[in-house]
């Protein structure tokens, strides 16, 4: 893998993007499809560009589900249940990155964020990278990272334990990336201190922008904490969409302000060349329409 020369280039205009979080029916591929095909509806109306969803948000977090059942309970990025969001991204002009169970052709299941292009054709497919507790009794982990390019943005993909672990959002940061957009599932109690922790850290420690997209409601035999969000570059909460019900947390990303802290917190161009080692593993890079 080659790392783009003008990897910490700025992006020209704004982006708007946005973070979705609904109840979620257990195994209902079928229903949840057609409720993320609502939320990306939405989000388009609004002018969003890009909206993520939450760690498989499509059976919701249900492992012992997904493994009694994987033909059923699982996608590939042409299983005709997610027709609905493809033509919800197509009519909105919007893009969307969605949390599934998915199933490679032998059979080995991963955890993954499906990524479709405004289109609505299938553009990318991010693999959980970093898996928590009994999830490798039923899931492989992915075996690269992932950047996304839209409107001049780079944007780098995680899924929940991923946003754990500082080098997974630096290898995005070194990578160019000038957002970390994770789906995930975090409960109430610890839960809620590790996404109140974690994300502004990601955020500041890499001088991104940061998302959370989470669960709302109980999923998995997990009471979800919500608040799914956005952060600035400077580790600041620019929107939240609740601890409760279905929403969108929305915000614009403006390279003006990513410039201006990158300007007075330059850790990223500094630590960039002793850090060369992690910007040189694996990783998918896909462009968004």
């Amino acid at each position: 893998m080659t790392v783009p020369q003008d990897r910490f280039a700025l992006p020209t205009n704004t982006l708007r993007i946005a973070a979705a979080q609904a109840p979620v029916v257990p195994g209902d591929v079928e229903a949840n499809a057609a409720r993320a095909a609502e939320l990306v509806a939405q989000a388009g109306a609004d002018g969003v560009r890009l909206v993520v969803f939450a760690e498989k948000f499509l059976t919701g977090y249900e492992p012992e589900l997904i493994a009694s059942d994987p033909i059923r309970f699982t996608v590939t990025e042409d299983d005709p249940r997610l027709a609905p969001i493809a033509a919800a991204c197509r009519a909105a002009g919007t893009a969307a990155v969605l949390g599934a169970a998915t199933r490679d052709g032998d059979g080995v299941l991963r955890i993954s964020a499906l990524v479709f292009g405004s289109d609505g054709e299938p553009v990318a497919r991010y693999d959980k990278q970093h898996q928590f507790g009994a999830e490798p009794e039923v899931f492989a982990p992915g075996a690269a990272g992932c950047t996304l390019e839209l409107d001049g943005w780079r944007l780098g993909l995680g899924v929940c334990y991923d946003s754990g672990f500082p080098e997974h959002a630096r290898a995005a940061a070194l990578d160019g990336c000038h957002a970390y957009l994770v789906g995930a599932l975090f409960g109430t109690g610890g839960g809620r201190r590790q996404r109140a922790v974690w994300f502004p850290a990601r955020a500041l420690d890499n001088t991104m922008y940061v998302l959370l997209a989470n669960h709302v409601g109980a999923t998995g035999g997990w009471d979800t904490c919500g608040g799914s969000a956005v952060w600035g570059p400077d580790g600041g909460l620019l929107a939240d969409a609740g601890e409760a019900g279905a929403g969108l947390a929305t915000a614009e990303l403006d390279p003006a302000v990513l410039g201006a802290v990158r300007a007075e917190l330059t850790m990223l161009g500094e630590i960039a060349g002793r850090d060369a080692r992690i910007a040189a593993g694996p990783r998918t890079r896909a462009k968004l329409s």
